[in-house]
């Protein structure tokens, strides 16, 4: 392990560390903001649903361009151009009073992370050898939960449900990051791969090379599912808890289960993806989707904080499985001049973030917070709608490479 550790590039470590600082000051703030809408602003819960919603809705029309175009211009301009974009989005987040304002801010907010993070991601592929990369995207998912396990009670002792104070600290990190990016750029542009010299393709063309991956395409449908299911976390639960007269305190409930979900992550990350990198590289998203949907039941049915404590375990597991190995899949998926491209394009699977904030604001508003069953029985079986897809994407990705071995 320390002979690996030693040959990551200090730019993957940059941008691991920045995503540890980075998760940090985003989880003391983001997750707050659909209890900021309802409580502090008096939105109804379908307003907050739209508002949290169109920052994955301008991701998922961003992301595609911006793996697209870090395969064309270079990972540096757009990395730099994109974090302190990000770090002036935080900013006006600290200043918004109106809804929609927040409203213009979120959108602002999911273009910038839709274009730096594929474009990051591709860049630790890019300068880092094939039998690290499995650990540098580890490293990585273990870097935004540590951020995790403390952003959240940060967040509530600095009042992020009820003030917006918190954004401004968020936007003086990411300007701090992108400072580091700047500088070691500098240092490393010798060892930066070079964009691509070949004639740029249409983005049609792009498009299509990815629409007509077999394996791939099956992938982004049953994973929109699934990111579905895990947008309701952050977005219907939290309203959900926040509105709840049965649990007395349910903002920091949340933060508990936030940060509960970050240490769970932390605890079972390693023996699960080392488990689950012995198995074909489907199979960990079919048990993943099926994690996240039996603990949406069981937050619906919850009755006291145990059970909602052991669902949040149960969620973060479908969650391993679901996030840490999507990253090596795409890898072995993609070609390389097209890396940048196929992790762009992954992006689309937020289209399932847009929904979920939206359609949890509707049960809620139709049924309750009173109502657990009602509102989180359709939010799972919406959820296991991904699991034939990715049947299909096994088995097509089974057969490709039994016969590339003949």
């Amino acid at each position: 392990m320390k002979k690996h550790l030693q040959h990551i590039h200090p730019l993957a470590w940059t941008i691991i560390v920045g995503t540890m600082f980075g998760r940090l000051v985003t989880s003391m703030s983001i997750p707050f903001l659909s209890i900021y809408l309802t409580q502090v602003l008096g939105a109804s819960p379908t307003e907050t649903g739209i508002t949290v919603a169109v920052s994955s809705l301008a991701g998922v029309l961003v992301s595609f361009y911006g793996g697209y175009i870090s395969d064309r211009i270079g990972r540096r301009i757009v990395m730099l151009v994109s974090v302190f974009g990000w770090a002036g989005v935080f900013f006006g987040f600290a200043g918004a009073k109106e809804l929609w304002v927040f409203f213009l801010v979120n959108m602002l907010n999911g273009l910038c992370r839709s274009v730096f993070e594929p474009t990051s991601r591709a860049l630790l592929s890019d300068i880092t050898p094939a039998e690290n990369k499995l650990l540098v995207y580890n490293l990585r998912y273990a870097a935004v939960n540590l951020g995790v396990v403390f952003g959240p009670i940060i967040g509530l002792q600095l009042g992020s449900a009820k003030s917006t104070f918190p954004f401004m600290i968020a936007g003086i990190v990411y300007i701090a990051y992108g400072l580091v990016l700047f500088m070691q750029f500098s240092v490393h542009r010798a060892s930066m791969p070079a964009p691509s010299t070949a004639e740029a393709p249409s983005l049609r063309a792009a498009l299509a090379v990815t629409s007509r991956d077999r394996v791939f395409l099956p992938v982004l449908i049953g994973t929109i599912f699934c990111v579905l299911g895990y947008g309701h976390f952050s977005s219907t639960l939290a309203q959900y808890l926040a509105m709840n007269t049965h649990f007395s305190n349910g903002s920091q409930l949340f933060s508990y289960m936030l940060s509960l979900n970050a240490v769970t992550v932390l605890v079972v990350q390693y023996p699960i993806v080392r488990t689950a990198s012995k198995f074909p590289p489907v199979v960990p998203l079919l048990l993943g989707n099926v994690c996240v949907a039996l603990s949406l039941l069981l937050f619906g049915i919850a009755g006291g904080i145990a059970l909602m404590m052991f669902s949040v375990v149960l969620f973060t597991v479908g969650e391993v499985l679901l996030f840490t190995m999507m990253d090596m899949l795409i890898d072995r998926i993609a070609k390389p001049e097209w890396k940048g491209t196929y992790f762009g394009t992954i992006g689309f699977n937020n289209l399932g973030n847009v929904i979920a904030p939206v359609f949890g604001g509707l049960l809620l508003d139709q049924f309750g917070a009173g109502n657990g069953p009602a509102v989180f029985v359709p939010l799972a079986l919406t959820t296991a709608l991904g699991l034939p897809f990715l049947l299909a994407a096994h088995k097509r990705l089974t057969a490709k490479e039994r016969a590339e071995q003949l």
